[in-house]
């Protein structure tokens, strides 16, 4: 169901004391009247952690990442039932940082999908381009493809436990921001994409904003009308930035 959402992605930052100070810091400062929802995707060593802090909070724990097998001779990796097993039920896939540095494919990704979903698991599924893309006018193309090929398989029923970030690499970690109206001319694309491919249940599909998201420029972006939250990386480190760009929505 299309919702708003606020996730912190804090890929590999904070050991567990800061883990435990910035979790309660956030209980404790969380603002109220929101009808969001909030994420927080710490690493792997603190997911249990997290879940036991956040246990009576509104407040979700995601994984950034996790492997299609189901077990077996993967040195380093996680699985769907380790991550439901310590309370995780929901897994961000297809981070750019994921496809770039670690080389993940469309066809790797969409068997973790296939996994996840098996595990009943919902997913923050992530699409973008690079610079050179947007350049060079194919960056429709280019995020077409990443959905087609990693999602576009799966039976409509499936689409409840999806939620799309879209994250301009060029735009991540970078202090360089999609204007708001690239942003929704994006969100709008992959709202037609996913229509034209599955009708009517693309109106109920959250997509999200990644890409350097902050306190001054949330606003503006969440006000566009398929921009339906933030995916947030380098602000999410910090309580108040957080705690700003949920009130921002």
């Amino acid at each position: 169901m299309r919702h708003k959402v606020i996730a912190g992605n804090w890929k590999m930052h904070k050991n567990t004391q800061e883990t435990v100070a910035f979790l309660n810091d956030l209980v404790n400062n969380m603002p109220t009247g929101k009808e969001v929802e909030v994420m927080v995707a710490p690493a792997f060593t603190n997911l249990m952690l997290a879940t036991q802090i956040l246990e009576d909070t509104n407040i979700t724990v995601a994984a950034q990442n996790m492997h299609q097998a189901e077990g077996g001779a993967f040195t380093g990796e996680i699985s769907a039932d380790m991550l439901k097993s310590v309370g995780v039920e929901t897994v961000i896939l297809g981070h750019s940082e994921r496809r770039q540095y670690f080389k993940e494919t469309p066809a790797s990704l969409a068997n973790k999908v296939d996994t996840a979903l098996r595990h009943k698991m919902r997913i923050i599924f992530c699409v973008g381009e690079e610079l050179k893309d947007r350049k060079s006018k194919q960056f429709q193309n280019v995020v077409f493809y990443q959905l087609k090929d990693s999602l576009f398989h799966l039976p409509k029923e499936a689409w409840e436990n999806i939620i799309i970030a879209y994250e301009p690499v060029w735009a991540i970690g970078t202090g360089e921001t999609a204007t708001p109206e690239q942003a929704q001319e994006m969100h709008q694309f992959i709202r037609e994409q996913i229509a034209h491919h599955y009708g009517s249940l693309a109106d109920n599909v959250t997509i999200l904003y990644g890409g350097s998201v902050k306190p001054d420029n949330a606003q503006t972006i969440f006000s566009q009308p398929d921009v339906d939250g933030g995916l947030i990386g380098g602000a999410a480190l910090n309580t108040a930035d957080f705690t700003a760009i949920i009130n921002a929505i």
